[in-house]
């Protein structure tokens, strides 16, 4: 579990609640040195705080929809450290009319926007990473890319419609960049936390209903914490798994083994 001397980026830190957040402050802890994205401006004062507290070299814009934005990120990063080892995405979004209707009234423009935003988005972060991740390929010493998911991907979850799909198109996009890369020595996994009171949830219809079927419900009758979740993303992202990639890893108090 030990970052020391290794770069890493995360997108997707809202606040100090973020699943990123918890993820970027376990990474930094391992010895990590980070860059961090903020969505705009109105983002910028909820999250530069955070970053300068976790000694983040490069505090960066990036909203995934605007053209170009993935790339002056990583320009940034190319002429700061001419490299880099890790990128974690927790990004996801998806239009409030199509997440509380019904996947089959799905919008085909909420539809595209959520895949684009959520998936898609993954993609390009891995596409621009990939030429930074060399080092793995000389020694030992592998790249990672790690985003989130959600148990919704799998089996059906009341009222999270249209990201069910959303996500189960990012965890066979995982399985599918992990074969790609492979020979690159650059692992890929999906990280799926059980329900968490973030911002980005409170947009899910009844989810305070859903996070007490689950306390109640999951063998250890208790929700995890973005800590968990950070501690779980910092082994993937470390030498202690080179030997896994193409992983869905569950943090969620064994609630997916529940029927």
């Amino acid at each position: 579990m030990d970052l020391a001397g290794r770069k890493g980026l995360v997108l997707g830190i809202a606040n100090e609640r973020s699943i990123a957040y918890g993820c970027a402050k376990a990474m930094r802890e391992a010895g990590a040195e980070l860059a961090v994205t903020y969505l705009n401006e109105k983002a910028e004062p909820h999250v530069r705080p955070l970053a300068e507290a976790l000694g983040a070299r490069l505090v960066l814009p990036l909203d995934v929809t605007r053209e170009g934005a993935m790339e002056a990120v990583f320009a940034e990063i190319e002429a700061a450290w001419g490299g880099l080892d890790f990128a974690l995405h927790s990004i996801a979004y998806c239009p409030m009319a199509d997440l509380h209707g019904r996947i089959t009234d799905a919008s085909r423009e909420g539809f595209l926007e959520a895949m684009d935003i959520s998936v898609h988005s993954f993609l390009r972060m891995a596409r621009l990473a990939e030429p930074l991740m060399t080092r793995g390929e000389f020694a030992e010493r592998s790249g990672a890319l790690l985003t989130m998911s959600y148990y919704g991907a799998e089996k059906v979850v009341e009222h999270y419609n249209v990201m069910g799909p959303v996500k189960a198109a990012l965890e066979s996009c995982v399985r599918y960049m992990a074969a790609e890369l492979g020979p690159r020595n650059i692992r890929v996994h999906a990280i799926s936390p059980g329900p968490i009171a973030t911002r980005a949830a409170s947009g899910i219809a009844h989810f305070d209903e859903l996070m007490e079927r689950v306390r109640a419900e999951s063998p250890e009758n208790r929700l995890v914490s973005i800590e968990e979740v950070g501690r779980v993303a910092t082994f993937l992202a470390s030498e202690a798994a080179s030997g896994m990639t193409g992983t869905v890893t569950y943090v969620d108090a064994g609630a997916s083994i529940v029927d």
